[in-house]
């Protein structure tokens, strides 16, 4: 059989005999592909949850996959090669931790094998990867979660119905942003062999074919626009994550974006500066990171700017900024001369704030929770609460950013035919070719 045969035509009685083991005992027998730092921490995560079995895992990197053999315990399945760990029967879900330009392909392929997908975010390097996911997922009628950890933040969900019922007034601006300075970078290593200990072409994928470079793998892909989209899509995800969720909106219509890699000394190619501006039905949307400055630090995480105030959220809890309910005329300012005629200032004792101040911390553990709702979902059939589409939606504001900033333009979206309007160069970036042989593999999913 074919190689795209057999990785996407899976029979029937494989995918019952999944549903059969859990059946029989009520416990998810888990599989873990890539083993970084998210990775690790997955593990950990899935762990502690008391009806997981941490059955298998899978590393191109021989020295990481024996770490995380080991950190999942004793009964743990090692594999080389993540098909072997998708073969499992046994196995019905699969944790996706890999560098960004695996996680579509692998999802597909995890979901023709009868296996429910924890798939860590981005979710896509590529617009079209998304809707390829979410064919996938109905077709095999499986359970998908993308790991924007958020969704399962309690003070999260609080913020966001707060927002939702007008707490702060009408959203009119939500501004996010990270500021670091991680000067002069990470160096410029020479193109080498590939640790002997790693499969290199297996990491590549659907890659494009590139001589090994250490700042290419590993930790370092997210620089990269083979495999990444930079920050825009790392940490941007996350923050307009939670703003289409409280705003309850899809895409964008439209994204302005400015930037490069300005500062930063070394052979990284994603912006180190980007200022993105995207624009919604009633509000806009603003996004800055710096690689290259902290500065004061102000600007960054998330804030929803209303008529009555403004609320700062992230990961830590969320605080309501009243606004002082101060007359519109006495906001006017006065200057020597005043002239007659002019709007004229109200007389007032006492100013009141447009809403009363709110200030709450963290209440649970997202990453754990969010883990939690996936086992969950995987015993229910239920959708979790990241969704493909909502994520999918989220990933299109990241990369039309990521377009609009390399060619210099402003782009407009048409989200019902999900596709660049009046731009065919832009358009053309909306996918890109899957190296051999998994271009075939994507091919024989007939997606």
């Amino acid at each position: 059989m074919s190689p795209n045969r057999r990785d996407f035509l899976i029979t029937t009685a494989a995918a019952f005999s999944a549903a059969r083991v859990l059946g029989a005992n009520d416990r998810v027998q888990v599989g873990f592909i890539g083993y970084g730092l998210i990775g690790a921490q997955h593990v950990h995560d899935f762990k502690n949850l008391p009806d997981v079995d941490l059955a298998a895992i899978s590393d191109v990197y021989e020295p990481r996959l024996r770490e995380g053999q080991a950190a999942c315990g004793p009964r743990c399945q090692a594999y080389a090669d993540f098909r072997r760990l998708l073969d499992r029967p046994d196995i019905q879900a699969v944790v996706v931790s890999t560098p960004d330009h695996w996680h579509a392909l692998l999802t597909i392929m995890a979901c023709a094998a009868g296996k429910d997908v924890y798939v860590e975010k981005p979710l896509t390097l590529f617009v079209r990867e998304g809707r390829w996911m979410i064919s996938a997922a109905k077709r095999y009628q499986r359970v998908v979660q993308v790991g924007t950890q958020q969704r399962s933040g309690r003070h999260y969900a609080d913020a966001v119905q707060m927002l939702q019922d007008g707490y702060i007034g009408k959203i009119h601006t939500v501004r996010m942003g990270s500021f670091r300075n991680v000067m002069p970078g990470f160096g410029t290593p020479p193109d080498a062999d590939p640790p002997p200990a790693m499969n290199y072409d297996l990491w590549l994928g659907p890659a494009p074919k590139r001589l090994y470079n250490s700042n290419r793998s590993l930790y370092h892909f997210r620089w990269f626009w083979d495999y990444s989209g930079g920050q825009m899509t790392n940490l941007g995800a996350h923050e307009i994550d939670v703003i289409h969720w409280a705003m309850k909106s899809g895409a964008p219509h439209a994204v302005a974006s400015a930037g490069g890699r300005f500062a930063l000394t070394d052979n990284g190619e994603t912006p180190d500066t980007q200022d993105s501006l995207f624009e919604y039905s009633g509000f806009t949307t603003l996004w800055s990171h710096r690689e290259a400055s902290r500065g004061r630090g102000q600007g960054g995480g998330l804030e929803f700017f209303g008529t009555k105030g403004s609320m700062t959220l992230d990961r830590s809890g969320f605080q309501v900024f009243p606004d002082p309910e101060v007359p519109p005329q006495n906001q006017i300012p006065e200057f020597q001369g005043h002239p007659v005629g002019g709007p004229q200032r109200v007389q007032t004792t006492q100013i009141p704030p447009w809403c009363e101040p709110v200030k709450r911390s963290v209440y649970n553990d997202l990453l754990r929770s969010h883990a939690r709702n996936f086992i969950d979902c995987v015993k229910s059939r239920r959708q979790p609460a990241s969704s493909l589409e909502e994520e999918h939606q989220v990933a299109i504001a990241c990369h039309l950013a990521n377009i609009s900033l390399r060619l210099g333009r402003k782009v407009r979206w048409d989200a019902e035919r999900e596709e660049i309007v009046g731009d065919s160069e832009a358009s053309a970036m909306l996918v890109r070719p899957y190296r051999k042989p998994w271009d075939q593999v994507l091919a024989g999913s007939q997606l």
